[in-house]
């Protein structure tokens, strides 16, 4: 999750002040009494934009009131965070507790930098939302915590859709390709900016199709874009990108998508909340005019599959003060601050239950509904060498959209995915 979610939810008027929050705030003793660790300093690395000042201040009295110790929060940026985090793991003084990227998560753990946290699991995390907790457990072993997540919506422009006549929102994917299609025919509006590569929606749409984007080969990973479950998926974004003038061989950041819909004649497109700060700076005026829904589904009682990108919580395994970093994490996702961090930054907390924190920010209510079926890229650490640019999945894409079957698609960029699959092997 980067900087900008916060920034541009700041532009978009989306931040909504701090209210009291229910549940556990984790003010008990901790293990083996709060004496025990007076003096001692808690080093904790955080991602700019992640942590409200607020919520650190908060944190920190809390963990100094349970624990006598004190907590000293980093913060780190994102651009070389991977690097600068390997390097320091690798040393005797490495971060107590240090944020990581949900995607990230496996490669650190089968490098064996991760402390085990199966214990924290027991005594905190029996209702973690089991499609947020995923990214956190690598063969089986929980290494990480999960902390706050994010999934695209739908951000559409309620004076198209008024013109369009349109009274109700979809509630199933047909009902929103036959809304796309009726904006496309009564007004002059591109009924949705939906570029060849926005990928990420793309892996969102395999989620709900229950299929994955590789497979076991023997001991090895290997492409399984040939599946029948990743055409089905492929040719659902086809139908909807033909709805679009976007071009089929750029993301939705080429343009900027946000720039795109903030000129006023496009009907909606999928991207993250944030976003919509892009299009209000681009054009103050049609900040009256956004709304957002959660992406319908095939059905009304099922939303449509979604990529869940966040973060982690995670301790080092090379920390001498991790039964400390445990207390820390106790409190940090205690019902109470995990609750005040989804309140101020309008992101998914790692509960179900604790998702009413988000009402009153529309971007994020339209999220929550999706979290719990939504998933992620393949949570292997081979996969980080596949979307090096040029990445074989957009190139798949543009090839099914430009008129290849998926099947021949798939078959074009096998040899080159296999090869990056097996770049960390």
């Amino acid at each position: 999750m980067k900087r900008k979610l916060i920034s541009a939810i700041g532009v978009a008027g989306m931040m909504i002040s701090l209210a009291a929050c229910g549940g556990d705030d984790g003010s008990g003793e901790g293990k083996g009494g709060a004496d025990g660790y007076a003096g001692q300093t808690l080093t904790v690395w955080v991602m700019d934009g992640s942590s409200p000042d607020q919520w650190q201040k908060d944190v920190a009295a809390a963990f100094e009131k349970k624990t006598k110790a004190k907590v000293k929060f980093e913060i780190q940026q994102w651009n070389g965070i991977q690097q600068k985090l390997t390097t320091a793991l690798s040393e005797e003084n490495p971060p107590d507790v240090f944020e990581i990227g949900n995607t990230q998560t496996p490669a650190y753990a089968k490098t064996g930098g991760l402390a085990d946290l199966a214990d924290l699991k027991t005594a905190i995390g029996g209702d973690w939302t089991e499609s947020l907790n995923n990214s956190s457990v690598f063969e089986g072993k929980q290494y990480a915590a999960p902390w706050y997540f994010a999934n695209r919506v739908v951000v559409y422009n309620k004076k198209v859709w008024a013109d369009a006549g349109i009274k109700d929102l979809p509630k199933t994917r047909d009902e929103f390709y036959a809304d796309l299609k009726q904006i496309g025919e009564k007004t002059d509006a591109e009924p949705i900016y939906l570029p060849g590569q926005n990928w990420y929606h793309f892996v969102g749409l395999v989620v709900g199709e229950g299929g994955e984007l590789v497979k076991k080969d023997g001991d090895k990973y290997v492409s399984n874009l040939d599946d029948p479950k990743v055409a089905a998926a492929m040719e659902t974004y086809k139908k909807f990108q033909a709805l679009s003038k976007a071009p089929k061989d750029k993301d939705e950041a080429t343009p900027q998508q946000g720039e795109v819909f903030g000129k006023g004649k496009t009907g909606a497109f999928i991207g993250m909340g944030w976003e919509a700060g892009i299009a209000i700076e681009a054009n103050p005026e049609i900040e009256k005019e956004i709304g957002y829904f959660t992406i319908p589904g095939a059905t009304a009682d099922k939303p449509e599959g979604v990529f869940l990108g966040g973060s982690n919580l995670a301790v080092a395994a090379g920390s001498q003060k991790q039964d400390l970093a445990k207390e820390f994490l106790k409190i940090a996702l205690s019902d109470k601050y995990e609750g005040q961090l989804a309140k101020l930054n309008g992101v998914i907390p790692n509960k179900e239950s604790l998702q009413g924190n988000v009402k009153g920010n529309a971007a994020a209510e339209a999220m929550a509904p999706a979290a719990a079926g939504g998933g992620t890229t393949p949570l292997i650490p081979e996969w980080a060498a596949v979307e090096n640019a040029p990445n074989p999945v957009k190139t798949y894409m543009t090839a099914v959209l430009n008129g290849k079957s998926p099947a021949e698609a798939a078959k074009q960029v096998e040899g080159e995915f296999n090869k990056r699959l097996a770049q960390q092997q």
